[in-house]
């Protein structure tokens, strides 16, 4: 279906780096909003991340406009403000306090656009550890997840940036809410977002778990399964698959395509309590089985009985997943330097609608005069700019 982006004619400024605010003005760029990415002349630090971050500028900055700006020097900084006057909203992820001591905090930018929706994410909401710096790893090992996800005595973080990805996620939420708000009272204002206050959310199931059962949970590696299947098996040729059997229904399917009459027979395993109860020799057994096949056979099998499987993927059997590459989830994209590759979009719809690849990561300054030109400065404004070292390359 074809429809307006809902966040067409919004003008966001982002002032930011690496995951946390990049994801955030992603998220509302590709809801339709102009988000002008304001980077230093030499260009983003994050673009010349290697190892585990080489892929952080190009995936969480496309459908943006970049502005390379001196923004500290005072020419510089004038053509800064001048640009947020015509703001929508600004995204900030520096650390705390340091856009107030820039002169660009909330209580400074409300003056000149009182307007503005200020979005500043950070490691901490307002309280005790606000000032403290904090990063995805460190917040993971604070807020519990690291712990849940690795065997005890060796906590492990999970294997993407998932809370500055959720703390990004949240800032856009806030932003889209502060924005209606604004059309009711004509008055901008502050929206915060935080990493530890975003893994401490996801935590909240543990924590119910354990006013429940008046204990703790115990790492994920070692939890007691509510069901009696629920598992990562070997196959005939050496993959892995995970197989999940969670009623009386799809056990009883299982036995059936698997051709397994004697466990189907078997009262020990009438319910899914007994099952469990059976575990130390009934998960050996259903190994066994499984093993006795390859990982497409068991496929077929389990969509057969309508029993939950998976192979264990590894990200780069994304690029090529048959329901990705039908469902238009992928979409074409170069990076800067030319690499060509597909990557994810959104993962939700709106009334047939999927928020879309419009324009592909900036070149560092590549939409500089293009900006300046839409608030107001001619060709020979812009060229004093340039002649004065306040604008990067383009």
């Amino acid at each position: 279906m074809s429809m307006e982006p809902p966040l067409k004619g919004v003008r966001v400024v982002e002032l930011t780096h690496t995951i946390l605010g990049p994801s955030c003005g992603m998220i509302l760029a590709d809801l339709g909003a102009e988000v002008i990415k304001v980077e230093p002349v030499d260009g983003d630090r994050t673009r010349k991340l290697r190892g585990f971050g080489a892929g952080f500028f190009g995936y969480f900055n496309r459908n943006k406009k970049s502005l390379a700006l001196d923004a500290d020097a005072p020419e510089g900084r004038k053509v800064l403000e001048k640009l947020l006057q015509s703001a929508d909203v600004l995204i900030e992820n520096f650390a705390p306090g340091s856009m107030s001591k820039r002169g660009l905090g909330p209580e400074h930018l409300e003056k000149i656009n009182p307007r503005l929706v200020y979005c500043a994410l950070k490691g901490f909401l307002p309280g005790p550890y606000e000032k403290r710096p904090a990063l995805d790893e460190v917040v993971q090992m604070m807020g519990g997840l690291a712990y849940m996800t690795g065997p005890s005595g060796r906590p492990l973080r999970a294997g993407t940036s998932v809370v500055d990805i959720m703390g990004g996620m949240f800032g856009a939420f806030g932003t889209v809410l502060a924005l209606k708000q604004r059309d009711r009272t004509g008055k901008g204002g502050l929206v915060e977002s935080a990493l530890f206050e975003s893994v401490v959310f996801m935590m909240g199931q543990h924590l119910a778990i354990t006013a429940i059962n008046g204990a703790a949970p115990p790492p994920m590696p070692e939890r007691v399964s509510s069901w009696a299947v629920y598992e990562i098996f070997n196959t005939a040729d050496d993959q892995q698959v995970f197989i999940g059997i969670t009623s009386d229904g799809q056990w009883k399917r299982f036995c059936e395509v698997f051709r397994q009459a004697e466990l189907a027979a078997d009262s020990r395993l009438a319910s899914n309590n007994q099952r469990i109860e059976a575990r130390p020799w009934l998960v050996p057994k259903v190994a066994e089985i499984f093993k006795g096949y390859t990982k497409n056979e068991i496929e077929r099998l389990a969509l057969e009985a309508d029993i939950s499987f998976a192979p264990v993927a590894r990200p780069q059997d994304l690029f090529d997943h048959p329901h990705l590459l039908a469902n238009g989830s992928l979409a074409s994209t170069t990076l800067p330097g030319g690499v060509k590759t597909r990557l994810p979009l959104l993962p939700f719809q709106m009334f047939g609608w999927r928020p879309p690849l419009v324009s592909d990561p900036p070149e560092i300054g590549q939409h500089n005069e293009a900006v300046l030109a839409a608030i107001g400065y001619d060709e020979r404004g812009i060229a004093a700019l340039k002649s004065a070292g306040m604008l990067g390359p383009r």
